[in-house]
């Protein structure tokens, strides 16, 4: 696969290359004297070194992280005229970051449990069976290991347990044929051994519970074990998922040496055309970010490059963490007009192979959602099973399933649940992204664009695979076994077996910027309304649904004089608040709780920047203020910058986030142990042959989604120290 990437880059810089030259040597005959010219103008170059180090404090399981960043970068801007009106720019970028050495034990080749026995999985089921004596006395026989409140990994309940659920429900008797033992497929533990797993689960090293740097895992919901070493370490659960997910630890420490060639973060030339009619025609081409819209942090008309959140968060410049595409620009200037001061036409065409969002590998200081881990965890479900936590549920035999619990923690084995496939769009001409700007300036000053563009999503969707899988209580794909009995036959749906898709979407927006002399403040616009986007939704039998989404952003800047930071020079206020709207959402009241549609149907977060000039502008106090108002998290980032020479800058800061205390509440959703996919073994009390959830809920997986950035990165409160030198 990547070889075969690194063939398709080489045709496109070779493509590139040929273009260049041909257009260099029709040219270079007519244009000695521009050729000359050029050959006098010297390179200009800037080269620059900065490093970041961070540093956090204890996360929800309440161990100190340390050191999270040690990144070494250099970087070198070129620019340097070509001769006949072009000109070259490039930027490259070189990092290194030591945290995977220098705290391995966190983030390297060591991270994780030593043991199974250092992942505990909530089993709310085992009290109760303990109560009643259903495996007999505690420590008469190894079945007694399912009495514990949580078990390790691999300890679940499994074929043994779930034969006799089966014999006990008269499976021989439920509609097919004489039935006997080795029907189901789930996985035993190793009961001589608890801390030996299963074969097909690997080792018991390197794994940590889902989301249990962010959230408590003993609320009664599911969680699962993800691997957190580095893929050349621990290859389980390692997939292309669009740009991470099957790094090994050099990649991870040096990111932009890959065979996209990251490192080129702009490469282009570009050259301006005077027409006929004396109107201008700009040209860009080459490797390079486009930048529409705005405003700051919100992407809502800004998503031609992908955005790597792997690199900092959300808390890097938008410029420093766009993925840089293979993009040809054309601009008409057409000047201005009777009712325009000046009027632009430009199209955009990403020729680039696609390329997601960066979330983050798990196992790294930034994983944007904690989705990386998901995924992973996902993955390694449906490669190589595993025991996922509070599944089965605790009733007599043949008797429907209780909403209110207790559970089992289970054992799954390979290929019944989890992440199957990643389709990630192969290079083609229908999968190149196009799109079109016209911007004005009216009269008074207004400026302002409409953007248009067909482009592919660059976050993920998980499509149910249904009766793909096997059916772990039958052995057969769906229900399409005898032993599936009065189910026999029933379309198998609300699956959690999945294949990742990036599904194309539609852009129509605009945005605008103006000044009010009354306010003595700029004000920046921008909206845009998407249709393709796809969501999850448990309300649906593929657990995903596909909406139109308006996305708008209004900004307010304004210097201030504030007398306590400086009564010589303005401080900056610019305050932002970001709307989303999805429409047709849905969320259905259900016995067990709320299903369909994790993600806000409305949803506002603002932000508010202060940033004030001291000491003849070397010294730059700053606080970043965000509320996510829905998640009701929030983050606050006091930083000062100090420039103590024209070439050395320091900047000292710190991101302390929070929420509210009822936040564990608000984020949890319908996790789909009541999606009832394979009745009548999955069937809860009120629930009929036919899938569809009871609504049973917990954190993981899709609370993510309703604690957004910001609340899934709650317990990540570090501190820095960032050092830039220009040579």
């Amino acid at each position: 696969m990547k070889k075969e990437s690194r063939l398709r880059h080489r045709r496109i810089v070779g493509a590139m290359a040929l273009a260049l030259a041909a257009m260099g040597s029709a040219t270079a005959h007519a244009r000695q004297a521009d050729a000359t010219e050029a050959e006098a103008d010297p390179w200009k170059v800037d080269v620059y070194y900065e490093n970041d180090t961070r540093y956090r404090g204890k996360d929800k399981t309440g161990e100190r992280v340390g050191l999270s960043k040690f990144r070494n970068t250099i970087q070198v801007e070129a620019d340097k005229k070509l001769g006949d009106g072009w000109t070259f720019h490039g930027v490259f970028r070189g990092t290194y970051d030591g945290v995977y050495r220098l705290n391995k034990d966190q983030f390297g080749e060591s991270a994780g449990s030593r043991s199974a026995a250092d992942v505990r999985l909530q089993n709310t089921a085992g009290p109760a069976a303990e109560s009643v004596g259903l495996f007999g006395p505690a420590g008469s026989n190894p079945l007694t290991s399912h009495y514990g409140a949580t078990v390790p990994y691999g300890g679940g309940v499994g074929y043994t347990v779930v034969d006799a659920i089966q014999a006990g429900a008269g499976l021989p008797n439920l509609g097919g044929p004489g039935g006997g033992p080795g029907v189901n497929k789930f996985v035993d533990p190793n009961y001589g051994n608890l801390n030996a797993l299963p074969a097909s689960y690997g080792s018991g090293a390197g794994l940590r519970v889902l989301g249990d740097s962010w959230h408590s895992n003993n609320l009664g919901g599911i969680s699962f074990a993800v691997p957190v070493r580095p893929c050349d370490v621990d290859s389980r659960g390692c997939a292309d998922f669009g740009g991470y997910g099957d790094k090994k630890q050099s990649e991870l420490e040096s990111p932009e040496f890959n065979d996209r060639l990251d490192f080129l973060r702009e490469m282009y030339v570009k050259k301006t055309f005077t027409l006929a009619d004396g109107t201008d025609f700009f040209v860009k081409l080459g490797k390079q970010q486009v930048v529409w819209g705005r405003t700051d942090l919100f992407r809502v008309l800004d998503v031609i490059n992908p955005v790597d959140y792997s690199r900092n968060s959300i808390y890097d410049e938008l410029q420093d963490i766009r993925i840089p595409m293979w993009i040809a620009q054309g601009e008409w200037r057409m000047g201005g007009s009777e009712s325009m001061q000046e009027r632009n036409l430009s199209v955009v065409w990403n020729f680039d192979q696609f390329r997601a969002n960066n979330l983050g590998q798990c196992g790294t200081a930034n994983v944007a959602l904690d989705a990386g881990c998901f995924f992973r965890g996902m993955k390694n479900l449906w490669d190589n099973g595993g025991t996922v936590a509070n599944f089965a549920s605790f009733v007599p035999p043949g008797t429907p399933g209780n909403l209110a619990g207790p559970w089992f923690a289970t054992n799954f084995g390979s290929h019944q649940i989890g992440i199957r496939n990643v389709h990630l769009p192969e290079w083609s001409l229908s999968n190149t992204q196009i799109g079109a700007k016209f911007e004005g300036v009216t009269p008074n000053g207004l400026s302002f664009s409409l953007n248009a563009l067909h482009y592919r999503s660059q976050l993920p969707s998980l499509r149910a695979i249904n009766s793909a899988a096997v059916n772990p209580f039958t052995g057969a794909n769906g229900n399409s076994s005898p032993f599936s009995g009065p189910a026999q036959g029933v379309p198998t749906t609300n699956l959690i077996a999945f294949d990742m898709y990036f599904p194309k979407v539609n852009l129509l927006g605009g945005s605008m910027d103006f000044q009010s002399e009354t306010l003595g403040a700029a004000f920046r616009l921008e909206g845009a309304m998407t249709w393709g986007e796809e969501f999850a939704n448990t309300a649906r039998s593929e657990l995903y649904s596909r909406n139109k989404v308006w996305r708008s952003v209004i900004g307010i800047d304004r210097p201030t004089f504030i007398p306590f930071i400086s009564t010589s020079r303005t401080t900056l206020i610019s305050a932002q608040l970001f709307y989303q709207h999805i429409f047709d959402h849905e969320e259905y009241n259900m016995p067990g709780g709320k299903v369909g549609m994790p993600d806000w149907k409305d949803n506002v977060i603002g932000t508010l920047l202060i940033k004030g000039f001291v000491m003849n502008d070397r010294v730059s106090p700053q606080l970043i203020l965000a509320r996510d108002f829905k998640a009701r998290a929030w983050v606050a980032s006091p930083q000062v910058e100090w420039s103590f020479t024209d070439d050395l800058k320091v900047t000292v800061g710190a991101n302390v986030k929070g929420r509210n205390d009822d936040a564990d509440q608000r984020w949890s959703w319908d996790d789909c142990r009541s999606c009832n996919p394979y009745a009548p073994y999955t069937t809860y009390a009120g629930q009929s042959l036919s899938p569809g959830s009871a609504g049973l809920a917990g954190l993981e997986p899709l609370g993510r989604f309703r604690a957004g950035p910001i609340g899934a990165a709650w317990k990540q409160n570090e501190i820095y120290v960032t050092v830039r030198y220009q040579f």
